[in-house]
């Protein structure tokens, strides 16, 4: 099964989406966004970026945990990832954003 972006709705009628591997588990997170067209429009983002590793910024939290932000051509946020407690799980992370997020089906979370 390939990976999908799920787009939930919040209580807040902001809508975010999660980029999820074949496995389930989420490889990337969104920021909120007013609109379901918009959310869209940041997962077209992710879609286009993805390949271009220079994109990925590498980070670590305060804690040691590694992770990454996927940015948009003109430096913005497009998704963050989840903790990691190695720099080779952040790097498996990114690899399977790269992987997932061309061919990912876009779903209503349920």
């Amino acid at each position: 099964m390939p990976g999908k972006f799920e787009i939930k709705t919040g209580k807040n009628g902001k809508f975010r989406f999660n980029l999820k591997a074949a496995n389930s588990q989420v490889i990337l997170s969104s920021e909120s966004y007013e609109t379901r067209k918009a959310c869209e429009g940041g997962i077209a983002s992710v879609r286009k970026n993805a390949a271009n590793d220079g994109r990925f910024e590498r980070k670590t939290a305060k804690d040691g945990s590694a992770y990454f932000v996927l940015k948009a051509a003109n430096g913005e946020p497009i998704g963050k990832s989840e903790m990691y407690k190695t720099k080779r799980g952040m790097e498996n992370g990114i690899a399977s954003v790269k992987k997932n997020a061309p061919e990912a089906a876009i779903v209503d979370a349920k």
